[in-house]
């Protein structure tokens, strides 16, 4: 009787370890068929990531002693379009990272979200036909994450209010260590960033700053090599729609790394994005932006426009059908468009189409 006494404290004080602990299988599914018109080209096709980024993780947490919590994501990026993974090597290319979090805050390390990052893409959603991604910001596109970081998000101080602090000892993005991978007696790649988000009621705002060492890079200890970007933010939501306005600048465009002298240039993308949900079901989102100096000291008119709209309906909790109308109108120097594959003459304007829709699980 005592030995079974024992064997049932066992089992019920094991059982009680594991509901301390939890693995979330989750993720994303977004495929379109999508119509691109280029300067000299139309293409036809089936696409991914339109409205949203394929991927699907693991994330876990585990409750310690003393309300200290372990956590981890993994998370891979997804091509549903052809059933490839996200980009290329890498297998957890979205995130791979474990921290400890407690009274003290929250403290990350490994690959994650760069400050920046995450606002463009959990607050203004920058996807391929937005302006963020396709005039090829920091935030948007080449340090939307950061290799080798440690992520720190503080208490909360004051109801409303979230602070992060961020360090690369050697992040991926253009012109930086390629692999991630830290070098002796070599800066590049190493970051660090900053970012305030606020919510109160119907408004939010925020901002975001990164400061990298990639720009130029005439040699591995170039000190001139430094770049930085800014991202901010402000939201209001007036019940029949929901305005958000936002300013990015940053200096030498991830899109045209020459020489350490580029740093004296700087892009700037001032827009606005407009979400009104018509029915519970169905909401418009439109969005203008307006870009100045994407290529610095180019000669003649070197500024775009990009305009968006999409039309969203929730087929149910988790799945949602889409159509989306995307332009950009370069200046005379630039020649911005949504197809990668194919050039883009300066001066015209390229568009696409797509309807798709996205399950998330």
């Amino acid at each position: 009787m005592k030995k079974t006494l024992l064997a049932l404290a066992a089992i019920a004080a094991s059982s009680a370890a594991f509901a301390q602990s939890s693995v979330t299988l989750y993720g994303v599914v977004d495929a379109s068929v999508e119509s691109i018109k280029t300067s000299s080209s139309t293409t036809t096709r089936v696409s991914s990531d339109n409205l949203s980024s394929s991927r699907f993780g693991l994330k876990g947490t585990e409750v310690i002693d003393g309300g200290l919590k372990a956590n981890f994501v993994l998370e891979s990026g997804v091509k549903p379009d052809v059933g490839s993974a996200g980009s290329g090597a890498r297998f957890f290319d979205r995130s791979a990272w474990i921290g400890l979090a407690g009274g003290f805050g929250d403290v990350r390390l490994g690959r994650i979200d760069s400050l920046i990052g995450d606002i463009a893409g959990n607050v203004l959603s920058a996807q391929t036909p937005d302006d963020l991604k396709l005039l090829k910001t920091r935030a948007g596109d080449s340090y939307r994450r950061v290799d080798n970081a440690i992520t720190y998000n503080l208490p909360t101080l004051v109801p409303g209010l979230a602070l992060a602090a961020q360090y690369s000892t050697a992040a991926v993005g253009v012109s930086a260590t390629t692999a991630g991978a830290e070098a002796p007696n070599d800066n590049r790649g190493k970051s660090y960033g900053l970012s305030a988000r606020y919510v109160a009621g119907p408004l939010s705002a925020g901002v975001g700053y990164l400061n990298i060492k990639d720009a130029g890079l005439a040699s591995a200890t170039d000190v001139n090599a430094k770049a930085n970007a800014t991202l901010l933010y402000v939201g209001y939501d007036l019940g029949t729609a929901k305005v958000t306005a936002y300013y990015d600048t940053e200096t030498n465009p991830s899109s045209n790394l020459a020489s350490a002298s580029a740093d004296t240039r700087r892009l700037s993308i001032l827009g606005a994005k407009v979400a009104v949900p018509f029915t519970p079901e169905f909401t418009l989102v439109t969005g203008l932006s307006t870009a100045r100096n994407t290529l610095g000291n180019a000669a003649g008119d070197d500024n775009a426009q990009v305009v968006t709209i999409k039309g969203l309906y929730a087929l149910s909790k988790r799945t949602t059908a889409y159509a989306l109308f995307s332009n950009v109108n370069n200046g005379e120097a630039t020649g911005f468009n949504f197809l990668s594959t194919t050039a883009q003459d300066a001066s015209k304007t390229s568009r696409q189409l797509a309807v798709g829709i996205r399950h998330a699980f």
